[in-house]
């Protein structure tokens, strides 16, 4: 039963899911999230989260996760965001936007 738990590596989740969450915050930095006049536009912000959530699905497609691995991802990507000082807000954004994303690629492929 362990080894059904541990099909996918989760060092390989963590290490994806902290890389990406480097490639974000060099493109936003947690200090512009935290000072309201200097946070990007929404489309910019937007344009930023999408490419984020493309990765994510290009990885969970090629690593063929499940629901486990797919919430291994996006916790630790939510982890990695918290720790790196960004908003609450930012950080539930950002997550949620992924799992949506996720789950969109996942039901695309099933309607093909």
């Amino acid at each position: 039963m362990l080894k059904f738990f541990q099909n996918k590596s989760n060092t390989d989740i963590k290490v994806f899911a902290t890389g990406l969450a480097s490639k974000l915050i060099k493109r936003y930095p947690p200090q512009t999230d935290q000072q309201a006049e200097k946070r990007p536009s929404v489309n910019r912000l937007t344009r930023i989260v999408e490419e984020t959530s493309t990765s994510a699905a290009k990885f969970s497609a090629d690593k063929k996760l499940g629901w486990l691995g797919k919430a291994k991802l996006a916790n630790e990507f939510r982890w990695s965001l918290s720790e790196a000082g960004y908003t609450k807000e930012f950080v539930d954004f950002a997550t949620e936007a992924m799992v949506v994303y996720l789950n969109q690629k996942q039901a695309s492929k099933i309607s093909q």
